[in-house]
């Protein structure tokens, strides 16, 4: 089981009001961490803040923030780099993904999806390592997908980014004190199956499966993964020092296959449910 001392002493979890970032939340608190939230609901942060305050004795704040807004990065930014309350634990959870085409979506929503995917980990990623180099301890977790080693579109090159620039930062920090993972997942069930929506600032996380109808009947069961158990195995995997983390062999089979399979039968392929 993850120990306070073993990690730290406080997270700040972005996207932390639903899905895979309500459940990093839950493990920590669980842990005895105390807890940063970030995202865009005030009133859900608020009454999730007080589930978490009342089940696990921690405390809780609350950062209500839009992240595809300078002011709310930028409010972020200065509490991941914050002096007092040091963060000790950054997940970059925070995402969306696009029910269209590239071709068919707007320029706007495209550069929206790159700068919560990209730019908004990369800034936060900068200002946690601010402090977590001069005192040689962090763990910072970026969530990316299963998407990311595979063709599809704009939102798995995001994902491969990071991916990459997680594994790079891994072995360039990590002799300094400091762990940086990336997490993988696939198809993940959770509370938040909302629909995908053309507006970026509707749309959810592709991992946090979006238009479930549609999705449920194209997906088979064996494929979909309990949030509880991502977040397990992606805790395990950090405390381990990886720096890619791919919950269930299932998914590390089918990222090896992806890896053998032409781009144009790949693409097909990462196109169901669509």
């Amino acid at each position: 089981m993850l120990q306070r001392r073993s990690i730290g002493t406080r997270a700040l979890i972005t996207g932390a009001s639903s899905g895979v970032g309500a459940e990093f939340a839950r493990q920590l608190a669980a842990a005895g961490l105390d807890l940063v939230l970030v995202a865009r609901n005030a009133a859900r942060l608020e009454a999730f803040a007080d589930e978490l305050r009342s089940a696990h004795d921690v405390e809780v704040e609350v950062l209500p923030a839009d992240l595809l807004t300078k002011a709310g990065v930028k409010a972020a930014e200065a509490r991941v780099g914050a002096s007092v309350g040091r963060i000790d634990v950054l997940v970059n959870n925070a995402g969306f993904g696009l029910a269209r085409d590239f071709d068919r979506n707007s320029v706007d929503d495209e550069l929206e999806l790159l700068t919560m995917l990209v730019e908004v980990p990369l800034r936060l990623t900068h200002a946690a390592l601010a402090h977590m180099l001069p005192a040689g301890s962090g763990t910072i977790i970026n969530i990316a997908s299963v998407a990311g080693f595979t063709p599809r579109g704009t939102y798995s090159a995001a994902k491969a980014w990071l991916l990459t620039f997680s594994r790079w930062a891994n072995v360039a920090y990590r002799r300094r004190g400091v762990r940086i993972t990336a997490i993988a997942p696939g198809f993940v069930r959770t509370e938040f199956h909302q629909r995908l929506a053309t507006d970026a600032h509707a749309a959810v996380a592709a991992d946090e499966v979006a238009r479930p109808t549609q999705l449920e009947r194209a997906v088979p069961d064996f494929m979909w993964l309990a949030a509880p158990d991502v977040v397990r195995a992606a805790l395990i995997d950090t405390m381990r020092g990886r720096a890619v983390s791919i919950p269930s062999l299932r998914y590390k089979l089918i990222v090896a296959l992806a890896r053998l399979t032409p781009d144009a039968l790949a693409e097909r392929v990462a196109r169901v449910g669509r």
